[in-house]
């Protein structure tokens, strides 16, 4: 299976705002309208991430403006209603990912934590940019061309010569055609694919290989078998 082609540090944003500790609540406010974003970085010393505020710490101070909190799991988010700094604000520690993390890990971590925006930390914790949702749809971006390139270099390839199919690649899904004697290896072939970065999706049209009439030849002539 090809190793990840992209990691965050090719679809992360370099310049970044970011805010100390000290950070008023209106401050923070006006730098995520100005700058577009839905969390800042909290840094002390030289550029340490130590934690991040997001619209979801800000928004308490408006949703327990005139109400006290009704259920126990409210009283967290109530409590930053009369924050005013941002060390008072941030969740800390900081969600973070380092640079070279594949892109696929970046999005499992938003996904688990239910985050927009991760700060991209290296070694020792230093901030070196910011990764969101839509950075990491930029591998979807990738030329149809590209994409046929690395497939036949990291996956066919590696796999000949038990595999000798056709494929193309339109608008990101490959369709592979051709007749594969081992059906074992429709789901490795389907998983290889899929592990490329920017595939939106994979579909075999699977014929006959001699002596192989019956099933296969119904298979292939419905329009393949799902991977």
């Amino acid at each position: 299976m090809p190793a990840p082609r992209y990691t965050v540090s090719d679809v992360m944003t370099h310049t970044v705002v970011a805010i100390g500790r000290e950070a008023s609540y209106k401050e923070i406010v006006e730098l995520m309208h100005e700058w577009k974003v839905s969390a800042v970085p909290v840094l002390e010393g030289e550029g340490r991430v130590v934690g991040v505020v997001s619209e979801a710490d800000l928004l308490p101070k408006e949703e327990f403006r005139r109400t006290e909190p009704a259920l126990p799991e409210q009283l967290e988010e109530a409590s930053k209603a009369g924050a005013v700094l941002a060390e008072e604000l941030m969740s800390s520690p900081a969600i973070t990912v380092h640079p070279d993390a594949p892109v696929a890990e970046a999005a499992r971590i938003m996904a688990r934590k239910h985050v927009k925006r991760l700060p991209v930390v290296n070694a020792l914790g230093m901030l070196e940019g910011v990764v969101g949702r839509g950075d990491l749809l930029k591998v979807f971006l990738r030329p149809d061309e590209e994409l046929e390139e690395e497939i036949r270099q990291t996956v066919l390839t590696d796999l000949a010569p038990a595999v000798t199919l056709e494929f193309a690649v339109q608008d990101g899904v490959v369709t592979l055609r051709g007749p594969l004697r081992d059906r074992a290896l429709v789901p490795l072939l389907a998983r290889a694919i899929r592990a490329v970065e920017g595939v939106v999706d994979v579909r075999m049209e699977l014929g006959s290989t001699e002596g192989t009439e019956g099933r296969e030849g119904r298979e292939g002539t419905a329009g393949g078998i799902a991977a």
